[in-house]
């Protein structure tokens, strides 16, 4: 069946109405029918399955048939902090790293960023949420993703400005790793880290990722002092939007969540 996230006050309703591009989804792409069944998600991990009862110009009528909570979310939390980059590549990452698990992303300007206007990058805020959306409705996901504001390394890295992937704020405590990708790391390894971390516990597990040029060394220094520990990934360097997504799979892999 189709999948569908919509506000949580819709999906408390008995008859869901969807409009716009999810309405013409429904009515032009899929062609669905009256009859038709589809899962009608909160984004907060609760689903429902909806019959399809009416379809008209103004938008289409779904009726729910019942509601379950909705699976497909891994225990562990990982919030990729992801530095801007220029052209798609920002975008593809937020749609790999939905597909494997990430539970929240946050917009990084470092010093070596291409892309470095703040509010430039938050104008794009729509349609990266429409790729999450997308990505997890077709992944499965039964949570939708948090998009956090773009937020300076600086600003990112202090220990009183960690977002809270599930609660949408903020948050910084005991049962949080930090991390930070560095090619110039030589000794602690990614998966040398995660074996001294009790993962079937369901941790948060903070990610940065550099920007096309990488992290300077004083920002590693300045990470280092907020307590982010860097880490390699191993002797190849990867693209920028490419080890974030990377280093996601390997902690749910470990953490049996993938």
């Amino acid at each position: 069946m189709h999948r569908f996230f919509v506000a949580p006050s819709l999906f408390a309703q008995p008859i869901v109405v969807l409009t716009g591009d999810q309405a013409h989804q429904v009515r032009r792409v899929l062609r669905m029918r009256p009859g038709d069944r589809a899962i009608l998600l909160d984004g907060r991990g609760r689903a429902c399955e909806a019959s399809l009862i009416a379809v008209d110009e103004e938008g289409v009528r779904f009726q729910v048939v019942r509601r379950w909570e909705a699976a497909g979310e891994p225990t562990t939390r990982i919030t990729l902090f992801q530095a801007a980059l220029k052209g798609e590549r920002f975008a593809w990452a937020l749609q790999k790293g939905t597909e494997v698990g990430v539970a929240a992303f946050v917009p990084l300007i470092c010093e070596r960023n291409v892309v470095d206007d703040l509010a430039a990058i938050e104008q794009k805020r729509g349609r990266w949420e429409r790729i999450i959306q997308e990505a997890a409705e077709q992944s499965g996901r039964g949570c939708l993703p948090v998009l956090h504001p773009p937020r300076r390394f600086a600003q990112a890295v202090s220990c009183a400005a960690a977002p809270d992937a599930q609660a949408g704020g903020l948050r910084h405590g005991d049962d949080e790793v930090r991390l930070i990708l560095w090619e110039g790391e030589r000794e602690a390894r990614l998966r040398d880290v995660l074996s001294g971390c009790n993962l079937a516990r369901g941790m948060h597990i903070q990610v940065f990722v550099g920007p096309e040029g990488g992290f300077t060394e004083s920002e590693i220094a300045l990470a280092q002092s907020c307590g982010v520990r860097p880490v390699s990934l191993g002797p190849r360097i990867l693209r920028a939007e490419t080890a974030g997504v990377i280093a996601a799979a390997l902690i749910l892999y470990a953490a049996d969540d993938i």
